[in-house]
């Protein structure tokens, strides 16, 4: 089984999104950490959290995880930290793909990044995930979108096609701004949900949350009954 550390949230977790166990061909378990809302996380950083994290990438641990992931890509900062507190490979955000995209994509361009929030994503993020010193430009959701007001207000509806369309409009201007961009990775845990639209907008390969756990279940648990 793959371990899914869970914001505390409120919002639907439609399938696509790492929160909802039907996204995945094989089994996850959850753990959520108490008090960890996405603004808490995203907009402030609160270092009070990353116990709360620890503990609960113990807990998955115990319950049988062999890898632990997370529902929000923001917690690259605490890569070190989480995966140093157990025995198993942990991955906390999307964004440790951006070397590797770099890479296998021969560097020939930047690795474009869509971020749910721009203005919270630093270079902290991109030291955690490894990724300091690769060219990557970034772009974010609009604050005062749909996509953003369900995921980092943390509001328990969604408009699913306008926040589909706010995510193509912003993939589609990212393009537009750096053409030459050679690979897309979405920061966000809950835009795969959207990702079959943001493939069919852009020509280069996408990398998410989703095709990172994939991945990672493919080199831990392939030939395994769990």
């Amino acid at each position: 089984m793959i371990g899914i550390l869970l914001l505390d949230t409120s919002f639907p977790r439609l399938i696509g999104d790492v929160g909802n166990p039907k996204t995945f061909p094989f089994p996850v378990i959850y753990e959520k950490v108490e008090g960890a809302l996405p603004f808490r996380v995203v907009k402030e950083r609160d270092g009070y959290l990353l116990p709360s994290f620890i503990e609960g990438a113990k807990v998955l641990w115990r319950r049988g995880a062999k890898a632990i992931t997370t529902s929000c890509g923001f917690l690259a900062i605490w890569q070190k930290e989480i995966a140093s507190a157990v025995k198993i490979p942990v991955f906390t955000s999307s964004l440790l793909q951006v070397p590797w995209a770099y890479q296998i994509t021969g560097r020939r361009g930047p690795i474009g990044i869509l971020t749910v929030d721009a203005s919270s994503l630093t270079e902290a993020h991109f030291e955690g995930a490894g990724a300091t010193g690769i060219p990557a430009v970034v772009r974010g959701m609009k604050p005062e979108g749909e996509f953003h007001r369900v995921y980092i207000g943390n509001n328990p509806d969604i408009d699913v096609s306008k926040a589909g369309h706010e995510m193509v409009a912003e993939v589609s201007a990212l393009v537009n701004e750096h053409p030459d961009i050679s690979g897309l990775v979405l920061e966000c845990a809950n835009m795969p949900i959207f990702g079959k639209a943001v493939r069919e907008t852009v020509k280069v390969p996408v990398f998410d949350i989703v095709t990172l756990t994939c991945f990672i279940w493919s080199s831990v648990l392939r030939h395994s009954s769990d």
